[in-house]
């Protein structure tokens, strides 16, 4: 980053959101926009012009469509397009991929592609892994087009504009593309995206990524979820889950949706020690990794109840009080108040 001014620098957030923002864009595809877009690409990569069909979503495209059609061509449309203009930007310019299109990718291709590829494959129950690396992923070439155009804009690279315009056009007009010689299918946007506030895919009780066919992806802070959780509120969730499910990582989301203290409730945790308002709590269900030992407290003045996980090896109240405290002991804690 050396080779970049602090006001070049300080560009770059905002090239980041101006791409993140097209990626996720959640406006119905517009299909005149899409198809001129796709031509562009197609024209741009040297292929002749395809028949242009219209769905919904991903998963309808491919139930009904892609089985059918043979041999995918992102790997052409990539290297004629993305591959030609990587190409022609200098050394120095390639330094702020990192600044860039990876830091882009942890926001959104990542979180996004991920979980709607796992559902796809979970729906369809076929070996769709080369399929979806092989079609076009908008929320994946937005990564690319975010340092592509910092560097054409800001740093002067020379891009061939015919290519570098079709490159935009499909990330702006189109949805998920799977392209073929003769054929392309161009599915819709998702018609809602909802996350939490550190940008992970999250809802409660409706879907994270919802298509106008019905097709969705249900998630909790990230975690994906199936529709028998998701489709609850956490309130709903039941402790008894957690004895039932065998993933490791969809229980740890349903501890965080239940909480502590309605687990230790419901699942009649034990007992092993107390001190004053204190009282150091073990769950013998196996539910987690780890045994849970839980310190919950009784606020006098409200009679509100609060539980904390502590590590499994704690025995005593006091113990648990000083560890959650970082190391004050209870007593010196008082006086000190």
């Amino acid at each position: 980053m050396e080779n970049l001014t602090a006001e070049q620098e300080a560009l770059i957030p905002a090239y980041r959101e101006k791409w993140r923002a097209l990626a996720l864009s959640t406006e119905p595809v517009n299909r005149q926009q899409a198809s001129e877009a796709v031509k562009s690409a197609y024209w741009a990569s040297g292929l002749k012009q395809p028949q242009i069909l219209f769905y919904d979503s991903p998963y309808t495209a491919f139930n009904t469509a892609v089985p059918l059609l043979g041999t995918l061509l992102n790997s052409q449309l990539n290297a004629q397009l993305r591959g030609c203009l990587e190409g022609e930007l200098s050394s120095e310019q390639w330094d702020v991929w990192e600044q860039l299109s990876n830091r882009l990718w942890e926001q959104l291709g990542g979180e996004f592609n991920s979980q709607l590829s796992a559902e796809l494959n979970s729906r369809l129950k076929k070996q769709l892994s080369d399929v979806l690396s092989e079609c076009v992923q908008p929320e994946v070439w937005a990564c690319d087009g975010s340092w592509l155009d910092y560097c054409a804009s800001v740093l002067n690279g020379a891009l061939n504009q015919r290519k570098w315009q079709a490159y935009q056009d499909i990330v702006k007009y189109c949805g998920w593309i799977f392209p073929y010689e003769t054929i392309c299918l161009v599915c819709n946007r998702p018609r809602q995206l909802r996350f939490d506030s550190q940008q992970r895919l999250h809802a409660e009780g409706e879907p994270a990524i919802e298509f106008a066919d019905g097709f969705c992806v249900w998630a909790y802070h990230g975690v994906r979820l199936p529709e028998k959780y998701g489709k609850l509120h956490p309130p709903q969730w039941q402790s008894q889950w957690l004895l039932k499910e065998k993933n490791a990582e969809l229980r740890r989301a349903l501890i965080g949706g239940i909480g502590y203290g309605r687990i230790g409730q419901e699942l009649r945790a034990t007992e092993l020690d107390c001190w004053q308002e204190y009282t150091l709590l073990r769950i013998k269900n196996r539910v987690d990794v780890e045994p849970i030992n839980l310190l919950k407290m009784v606020c006098p003045s409200t009679g509100h109840t609060h539980a904390t996980r502590v590590p499994p090896d704690v025995k005593s109240a006091r113990e648990a009080i000083r560890w959650v405290n970082w190391g004050v002991d209870p007593e010196e804690f008082s006086a000190q108040t």
